[in-house]
């Protein structure tokens, strides 16, 4: 508001000013008097008013403010999704089409009921929009909308799940209706983008599975899903059949967040009945495979990036119920293997087994899982209360990589629960009797109840998994005892590693306590390390240093831009490190693998950059690795040879894909257009084994044929790390080449040792790998081949490629590789990349 006053008189009238003579001034004091005080009123009424005009006007516009604002948020809808259980209602088969009368009356009797029972509870700030209604036997599928206005959005935190059940478990309690009554109900809040009206004609579908498989594809497949797609396949089966699922490709683009498949054991998306969500990219050996619990099955893909993934392809078909539900028994063999249901399919939801192992008095149970795998969103693994294994007592769920239990009797029952919200690959478990007496004839008896060779026993090595191998040991003449019991090869003595763990084998190594070892030996004080200077002459004082910015040396990954990143292994670890991005703009997406241990026959797709070289009428010769759609690469010494014809590019086929050397099915066989080696490559001692193949034309991707991440020179592959070796040469020394694509778990060899056990042979491009103790290595035929380890990342780079050893898996005589970290720059000048 605003005030206004004159200057006016008592009457009314406004005032004459007058000069005053000196007659009239003692009278004229007192009046002057009370016209100062007058005055004074007059001053303090205006300054209040100022401050009350000016705190109404603020109020106004933080006012306007706020509303300014809830218009520029806008309104907001929460979705929910459930079911509900109906009594009184007689099943039709009309009521599968959302066009009959029957469909119709039906889906509008609910929906009048539903919307009648949350408008007795609900806060006049919602609207309701109830779209759709599914039916199913007495069960109908719904999913209801609530938009909430802009200046209510506040109260959106408790607008919960919890909220709308309980309303509407409440509403549908109080009320009675003559033909219809509801025995349950649930509700979940769900994605928006996932509500589909069963009157919807884009990108929806309904199929019916029979028992013969039959096929659907995501829109655009295999050329690329286009973004912003919402589509949904609601697929039935008869009443007494369960429905299958399974994806022969799969490749999605790698944000779930994004681009993703959400499968449901339901008609509408409820989260109490979701079986999985996936994304990514999946190879053959790792397919997604589902079942649902019963007659239904839900499948969504959400897409909003712009990058554009080939899709999927499906197949589903009927199964008898009794499939899925039938597991567990009592078994008396004295060894044996026990799967989930449908193994190696995702288990069903809502199963429970039980089976019963005994074996002869006298004996124990020994259990092995090969594979553990029942993840689940917000399970707390200690405690397990959704899908779990229960082995005398204890329940067992997550994901584990190795798993061995003993029982204390003769008999021991495993229970397998699974619930109804999402499933997982599950397990697989072999069983067997042993004497607790003999547990491991002629072999070491780990604690966790596995058996491993003896000469593993005591080497160094945590090959029990839980030290027990490496526990109590009487140490050797050619080991270092560490101060806390374990035994190590002396070899490890001051090699700059702590590989006892307790750092007892680098004490007294040339530089005191409180000196620093620079990588060339030299000893420099401790407080020269992260001081953001360059005191070693290699740099390697400031390497894995945050604060040392600036600072390059050989331990430095270098940006494109020049700047260096003083961080181990920076690039590809899903953290922007360098300014412009560099080192994650070039990072392929890994496959979502699951590794079962035991056997060496690798799987179909399991190794997707795997290459085989054949050469002329020979057949498989060497292997190499897949750098991109047009590089290959592999070892010189294939190429370089006494024979020319080795070096003519025209005289080598190249096999992508390949698993068995018999089979070409989704294989690509391409010629070469050039080999390259590497100038300095030396046929005497082998120091710079490597070498470029260029095909005749590119490779077309698939989910077999994938490229390996190239390691940065700055990269570490620590001593000890356990990598994978792969190719089709000989699987014993002398033998005949395998048909199979064969994988051998190694381990990363420290340096000097590697130096020590070839008698000083290996350059600063070599590496060693495997296990002193032999038994496992590369052999004939796999030169050329990729040694390659996986990350936390979640990436696998490629650490070394197959050179040279002296036999095959002899005892301290490991695998020698090329160093590609060292050859990495000449990669990237030759080809690129």
């Amino acid at each position: 508001f605003c005030s206004f006053f004159s200057k006016q008189g008592h009457n009314g009238h406004h005032e004459r000013i007058d000069f005053l003579s000196n007659k009239e001034k003692v009278s004229k004091r007192k009046t002057g008097l009370l016209v100062g005080v007058l005055l004074a009123f007059l001053v303090l009424a205006a300054v209040a008013a100022f401050l009350i005009w000016l705190f109404v006007c603020e109020f106004i516009n933080s006012f306007k403010h706020k509303a300014t604002l809830s218009a520029q948020r806008g309104p907001q809808s929460q979705v929910f999704s459930g079911h509900l259980k109906l009594a009184g209602v007689s099943y039709d088969q009309n009521l599968e089409d959302t066009e009959s009368k029957e469909f119709k009356d039906l889906a509008s009797t609910i929906q009048e009921i539903v919307s009648l029972t949350l408008e007795i509870k609900k806060p006049s700030f919602i609207s309701l929009f109830l779209f759709s209604c599914i039916f199913e036997g007495v069960i109908a599928y719904y999913w209801s909308q609530f938009d909430i206005p802009p200046e209510d959005l506040d109260v959106l935190p408790e607008f919960s799940e919890e909220r709308v059940l309980e309303v509407l478990e409440s509403g549908l309690k109080a009320q009675r209706f003559s033909s219809i009554h509801i025995t349950e109900v649930t509700t979940s809040l769900t994605d928006p983008r996932m509500a589909r009206s069963p009157t919807a004609r884009d990108c929806f579908f309904r199929l019916e599975a029979t028992e013969n498989g039959q096929e659907f594809s995501s829109p655009g497949y295999p050329h690329g899903y286009p973004p912003k797609s919402r589509c949904q396949w609601q697929i039935r089966a008869s009443e007494d059949m369960a429905i299958s699922v399974s994806f022969p490709f799969f490749h999605i683009e790698d944000d779930c967040s994004d681009d993703f498949v959400f499968i449901y054991d339901s008609l509408s998306p409820d989260e109490s009945q979701a079986i999985t969500n996936k994304c990514g990219q999946r190879p053959p050996s790792n397919p997604l495979e589902v079942v649902s619990s019963g007659n239904i099955i839900l499948i969504n893909l959400i897409t909003d990036t712009d990058v554009q993934r080939p899709g999927f392809q499906a197949v589903y078909k009927a199964i008898p119920s009794s499939m899925v539900k039938t597991c567990g028994g009592v078994l008396i063999a004295t060894e044996g293997v026990i799967t989930s249901p449908l193994y190696p399919s995702f288990y069903p939801p809502a199963v429970d087994c039980k089976w019963s192992i005994k074996v002869p008095a006298g004996k124990k149970v020994r259990l092995k899982f090969t594979m553990f795998r029942m993840k689940e969103p917000g399970v707390d693994i200690r405690e397990c209360h959704k899908d779990y294994v229960e082995v005398m007592g204890t329940k067992y769920c997550g994901e584990m990589s190795s798993l061995s239990l003993t029982s204390s009797t003769n008999a021991v029952d495993l229970t397998f629960h699974s619930d109804e919200s999402y499933t997982d690959k599950g397990f697989s478990v072999q069983y067997s009797a042993f004497d607790p007496t003999n547990p491991c004839p002629d072999m070491f008896a780990c604690a966790s109840g596995i058996c491993i060779g003896k000469e593993m026993a005591c080497d160094g090595w945590n090959d029990c998994g839980d030290m027990s191998d490496e526990m109590d040991c009487k140490c050797e003449k050619d080991q270092f005892a560490c101060k806390n019991g374990l035994c190590k090869p002396k070899l490890w003595e001051c090699d700059r590693v702590n590989d006892c763990g307790d750092g007892s084998d680098e004490k007294g190594c040339g530089c005191e306590e409180n000196e620093w070892s620079c990588g060339n030996g030299v000893c420099l004080p401790q407080d020269v390390r992260c001081d953001n200077k360059k005191d070693c002459e290699d740099g390697s004082d400031e390497a894995s240093c945050i604060n040392s910015p600036g600072i390059c040396s050989a331990f430095s990954f270098k940006c494109n831009n020049n700047d260096c990143v003083n961080k181990v292994n920076a690039e590809c670890d899903r953290i922007k490190d360098c300014s412009d991005n560099s080192d994650e703009e070039y990072c392929s997406k890994p496959y979502k693998l699951s590794r079962i241990g035991g056997g060496q026959n690798a799987e179909l797709g399991e190794w997707p950059w795997q290459v085989s070289l054949h050469f002329m009428t020979y057949g498989h010769v060497c292997g190499a690795s897949i750098l991109s759609e047009r590089w290959l690469l592999s070892a010189s010494h294939c190429f370089v040879t006494s024979n020319p014809a080795n070096h003519v590019p025209s005289n080598w086929q190249t096999y992508s894909g390949m698993q068995n050397q018999y089979k070409y099915d989704g294989v690509q066989r391409l010629p070469l257009k050039r080999i390259i080696s590497h100038p300095d490559y030396n046929q005497m001692t082998f120091d710079y084994d490597i070498a470029l193949l260029e095909l005749s034309e590119p490779l077309e991707f698939t989910n077999t044929i994938q490229p390996i991440c190239l390691p940065s020179s700055s990269h570490v592959f620590p001593a000890g790390m356990a990598c994978w070796v792969t190719g089709w040469g000989a699987q014993r020394e002398g033998g005949q080449k395998a048909q199979l694509l064969q994988k051998a778990s190694v381990k990363i060899i420290n340096d000097s040792v590697c130096n020590v056990v070839t008698e000083g042979q290996v350059t600063s491009r070599m590496l060693c790998s495997g296990f002193l103790a032999g038994g496992v290595d590369a052999c004939q035929g796999d030169s050329g081949g990729p040694l390659v380890c996986f990350e936390e990342s979640g990436k696998w780079f490629q650490a070394g490629i197959v050179s040279w050893g002296e036999g095959c898996a002899r005892r301290n005589k490991p695998g020698v590789y090329s160093r590609v970290t060292k050859l990495r720059q000449w990669i990237k000048d030759e080809t690129g990349i």
